[in-house]
């Protein structure tokens, strides 16, 4: 899209896209900060005390978890370690573990691409791709907030839902049916083969699992994602990845709440759970790294290189529009960028992003009748409405689970 941007816009983003990598590279000291907390405090207790947790073997489980922590760090160091992938080779400091970070605006992956739903109010920007060179010192030595790390730690979790034989149970819960409406759809087109022409788009593809398996239907799937946290990780997934179980992640570490045995947190997930890089020959597979509301909501202009009006036969949402700021503004958008006949297939909750932020941005905050009599008012038709119940990037080992009772919907272009 044709954009203008200021000089405090990317300085902003600069500066944001710092703070990412350095979270990144930052968790290692964090994650082994907090592990130690819970060391200090058996020094409080009394020496009996101090020798019935070592009957248990507790202090033994904080050794494992610290080893643990330490291959997630080597595995997540690898996520910002390639920044000539994007065009730029961004220079940290030395204390930084000489990390470098990565950034893009449009990634054809290997046949031809790429939320957390994390339920945190994400502010990244992920359209300007920024040279971080001129970046003050005292910027680069940023430290994480918990806020960060809950994102980073939520994208851990979310390589288990989309890329590990462990998440498939979850994930198929929502992905499974989405598949099957968009085939039903176009049964006219019944093989892969024929269906290389029909455009389908992903809004927040997160690590890029649904919309690599639309891909693999043979449609021409594009994903687009916001967060930079999203976007870098995926692009290890999709491009750097050369075999099933490459990498071995311990995505629950991070809490020792609501736990049965040791096993439900120490356990190891290895991904992915196929090899991304396998696409049938002649697959279309792209992401757009950006707003979804600044890519696809802008109306036309002189040089723009894909006017986006009636250009996709689908769009899947995927927990995914209670992101909005202004719902009726992403349906109208969605609306727009289907061509005649086309399909919105949904799933997911109403969990509004923004309700209560503390960043004065709007907020418009519909229940589920209400968004579906919007729909209508906007021109869609609604059908196979169902509630599907779902975890989102739970352990399911856990002592306690979060159920969503989502909608589903298939919606036309009237």
């Amino acid at each position: 899209m044709s954009q203008t941007f200021s000089d405090a816009d990317i300085e902003e983003e600069q500066k944001h896209f710092s703070n990412v990598i350095a979270t990144f590279q930052q968790y290692a000291q964090y994650s082994l900060a907090a592990n130690n907390r819970r060391r200090k405090d058996i020094y409080t207790l009394p020496q009996g005390d101090k020798e019935l947790l070592d009957d248990l073997g507790y202090r033994q489980k904080l050794q494992e978890v610290d080893k643990a922590i330490l291959v997630n760090a080597e595995f997540l160091k690898l996520i910002v370690a390639n920044p000539e992938i994007f065009g730029h080779d961004l220079d940290f400091p030395k204390d930084a573990d000489e990390n470098r970070a990565c950034r893009g605006t449009l990634h054809d992956h290997s046949h031809g691409d790429v939320h957390s739903h994390s339920h945190s109010h994400s502010h990244d920007h992920a359209n300007v791709t920024p040279d971080l060179r001129g970046i003050s010192k005292h910027q680069r030595k940023y430290k994480p907030t918990d806020f960060d790390m809950d994102k980073l730690r939520s994208t851990l979790k979310q390589f288990v839902r989309d890329w590990s034989q462990e998440g498939q149970e979850e994930r198929e819960t929502c992905y499974t049916p989405m598949k099957d409406a968009l085939v039903a759809h176009f049964s006219d087109k019944p093989s892969p083969q024929s269906r290389q022409n029909i455009r389908v788009l992903v809004p927040g593809a997160g690590l890029g699992r649904l919309a690599y398996d639309v891909a693999n239907l043979g449609f021409a799937c594009q994903g687009n994602e916001f967060s930079h946290y999203m976007l870098l990780a995926s692009y290890l997934i999709l491009n750097r990845t050369d075999a099933i179980g490459q990498y071995t992640i311990y995505p629950y570490v991070h809490s020792f709440s609501n736990l049965p045995d040791r096993e439900a947190m120490l356990r190891p997930v290895e991904i992915p759970d196929v090899l991304p890089s396998a696409l049938p020959a002649g697959s279309s597979f792209s992401l757009v790294a950006g707003d979804f509301e600044e890519i696809y909501g802008t109306e036309y202009e002189e040089g723009d290189l894909e006017p986006q009006a009636g250009q996709w036969d689908a769009v899947l949402t995927c927990f995914f529009i209670d992101t909005a700021k202004n719902i009726i503004n992403y349906l109208r958008i969605i609306h727009r960028i289907l061509a005649p006949g086309g399909v919105w297939i949904n799933v997911g909750p109403l969990l509004w992003h923004f309700e209560n932020n503390t960043t004065n941005d709007p907020s418009i905050e519909l229940d589920l009748e209400e968004l579906k009599m919007l729909a209508r008012k906007i021109g869609f038709v609604i059908s196979d409405e169902r509630t599907i119940d779902t975890t989102y990037t739970s352990n399911s080992r856990s002592m306690l689970g979060y159920v969503y009772k989502t909608a589903f919907w298939t919606a036309t272009k009237a």
